[in-house]
């Protein structure tokens, strides 16, 4: 029989549903991170999926899966000693006239907004295991960032 003449299921145009892409390289995580990705899968959880329409309890399951596997894979790094930029450590730095300061946190654990960002991101490997005073290159620019000043907040 042609082609032409099969009927298709309303299934056949749905889009598929893949997971939540893992980051790559180590899961490392402040104290904070452990407690806030504990606390998410306790939370995803507690939830009753049964109770839910097909479609969301299918998101539920992908999510949970998710943070079961990120609290699985998750690394606790230790404190910083503070000597140099590290996992953990708050860096303020200047670049392009403007002093910013951050938190150098996990993935999952990374906001921008609030002053948090991943160790994986091209700003913080530019900066890491550099000193204070320091200046290091970053985005094609030689010493584009100087290092200010590095310290250890207990529950980064």
């Amino acid at each position: 029989m042609s082609v032409a003449f099969r009927r298709e299921s309303d299934d056949e145009h749905k889009e598929p549903t893949f997971e939540i892409p893992i980051p790559p390289g180590p899961n490392w995580v402040t104290a904070r991170g452990m407690r806030l990705t504990r606390e998410k899968v306790a939370e995803l959880e507690a939830v009753d999926s049964a109770s839910m329409d097909e479609d969301a309890a299918k998101k539920h399951k992908r999510e949970l899966r998710y943070w079961r596997t990120r609290l699985a894979t998750a690394q606790q790094q230790p404190l910083a000693d503070g000597d140099v930029v590290a996992f953990g450590s708050t860096v303020t730095y200047r670049q392009n006239g403007q002093d910013k300061s951050v938190i150098l946190v996990g993935d999952d654990e990374a906001d921008p907004h609030d002053g948090r960002i991943s160790f994986s991101s091209p700003v913080a490997r530019a900066m890491m295991d550099a000193e204070v005073g320091e200046k290091v290159d970053f985005a094609g620019k030689a010493e584009a960032i100087e290092i200010i000043r590095v310290a250890i907040v207990e529950e980064a």
